[in-house]
């Protein structure tokens, strides 16, 4: 987490900036924005990176709705919340587009170490996972390091038993290693006879706090319960193991499968002047798990995108093209807003000039990477250039544009990261840790200032992208 100090001076030094020329020795090249444009862009990050406009839009949030689980009343009054601050920040068109998909219930959530030494445990379901019988289930525990483990083990190790998966995560960049056991954990342990599984939360905190998440079933194998203890209860588990003795772990979980519902992706648009019906996409996912009130995952990211357009109209400026801010539906419980925005809006692919989605915490962005044609690459430098004040690096031409949007950049959208510095992300992501006291106003206004310059100046080029081109259709999103 960086300092209260050391962001407040880094702010103050950033103000100072918006004197500076952005003259370019290729002035007349038809791919460079203007040197009024530039300035304009100077303008809109210094008075975005002054204000508070997004730290007030997620204090709303988190008091006036809190925790909003896809499908439930929160999640209704949240898509209400949405419809109203848009309004209440005076987006031109603002509208709701459905998506459906299956409901998911906690329910009861218990575990205790029975053998050799009892101790209760903090667990949490895991998103999708069935229930135990009503009274629980007991069984020896066995371990695996890795989720690679667990796939390559004999069934006689782990037929009957609970599986317990203790790969521990530590940093955010191991995410992408540790993540697989809590997605397919489950059915593998199922396909070797596990009656349960119980994985090391996906965390870089010590707390006691376990982190849910969503894993689905794979349909060659069985269903079991599936869950994750905090971090420090898989110390102990682990130091109990140590120990040479079974361990016998008891577990009770109530969660269920729910009936087919409908929420919304929240829509709010600034239109543009020469080209209203081109737009510049960017936004964060509405929904979050219950267990928190959604603050950094993800009501940051819709906050700092919302902010970030406003903070364009208000200036004065409207852009050529629209900008388009997007709250998608149930992106926890499996992308399914990004989905069906991706399906809805598939024949209108070459309208999308940049899309961009803020899903990393409350910021600051430390990089910016893009995914578009080779001859607009001299206007993604001078995005860069006029958010270099911010402390933004230059990235490559593979942008991961968000989750919900990785849909989009396999359609072909010409796509942008806005890499935000996550260090202490997953310290809180999915935990009842993720709360409003966690955000500091200088990085979220950071993480502001750059959206909107980026919005700005994407939705102001002078060239198209290449959004719909073949060049920039079918490359994987990774995360």
């Amino acid at each position: 987490m960086l300092k209260r100090s050391k962001m407040a001076a880094f702010l103050v030094a950033a103000l100072g900036i918006s004197g500076v020329s952005f003259a370019s020795d290729k002035a007349n090249n038809s791919n460079l924005f203007s040197e009024k444009e530039l300035q304009t862009a100077a303008k809109i990050r210094d008075a975005a990176l002054k204000d508070n406009l997004s730290y007030k839009i997620l204090e709303s949030l988190t008091t006036e709705v809190g925790p909003r689980m896809a499908g439930t009343p929160a999640d209704a009054r949240a898509v209400a919340w949405a419809e109203a601050k848009f309004k209440e920040l005076g987006f031109d068109k603002i509208w709701k587009e459905p998506v459906t998909f299956p409901s998911w219930k906690r329910g009861v959530e218990k575990a205790e170490i029975l053998t050799p030494f009892p101790q209760p445990l903090l667990i949490t379901a895991l998103g999708n996972s069935i229930a135990t019988p009503v009274n629980g289930l007991s069984a020896e525990v066995v371990q695996f390091a890795t989720y690679k483990d667990l796939v390559a083990a004999a069934p006689e190790m782990v037929r009957g038993k609970i599986v317990f998966i203790n790969h521990k995560m530590q940093t955010a960049q191991d995410y992408g290693k540790v993540q697989p056991g809590r997605s397919k954990g489950a059915s593998e342990a199922a396909r070797k006879g596990a009656v349960a599984i119980v994985i090391r939360s996906v965390g870089t905190d010590s707390h006691r706090f376990p982190h849910t998440g969503v894993m689905n079933y794979e349909p060659d194998a069985a269903k079991i319960p599936a869950a994750a203890m905090s971090n420090s209860d898989a110390d102990l588990l682990t130091r109990m193991m140590m120990r040479g003795a079974p361990v016998t772990l008891k577990l009770e979980l109530g969660s269920s499968a729910g009936e087919m519902l409908t929420s919304y992706n929240v829509i709010g648009e600034m239109t543009g002047t020469e080209l209203p019906n081109e737009y510049v996409v960017i936004g964060g996912h509405l929904d979050s798990w219950d267990l928190g009130t959604g603050t950094i995952d993800d009501g940051a990211g819709c906050a700092m995108t919302m902010a970030a357009a406003e903070s364009i109209k208000r200036m004065g400026v409207k852009p050529r093209r629209s900008v388009r801010v997007v709250l998608f539906a149930n992106e926890e419980q499996g992308l399914f807003g990004g989905k069906a925005y991706a399906k809805a809006h598939q024949d209108q692919l070459g309208q999308i000039q940049a899309a961009a989605e803020a899903d990393s915490g409350q910021g600051p962005v430390i990089q910016l990477s893009s995914y578009v044609l080779p001859q607009a690459l001299l206007a993604v430098k001078q995005m860069q250039t006029v958010m270099a004040p911010l402390g933004v690096q230059a990235g490559d031409n593979d942008a991961y544009p968000g989750p919900d949007m990785g849909d989009l950049k396999m359609a072909g959208a010409a796509s942008f990261g806005l890499n935000l510095k996550s260090d202490d992300y997953f310290d809180y992501h999915h935990t009842p840790d993720d709360t409003f006291d966690k955000i500091e106003p200088a990085r979220i206004n950071q993480a502001t200032a750059a959206y909107a310059v980026f919005a700005w100046m994407a939705a102001q080029a002078p060239m198209s992208f290449g959004s719909g081109s073949p060049a920039l259709k079918g490359k994987k999103a990774e995360h």
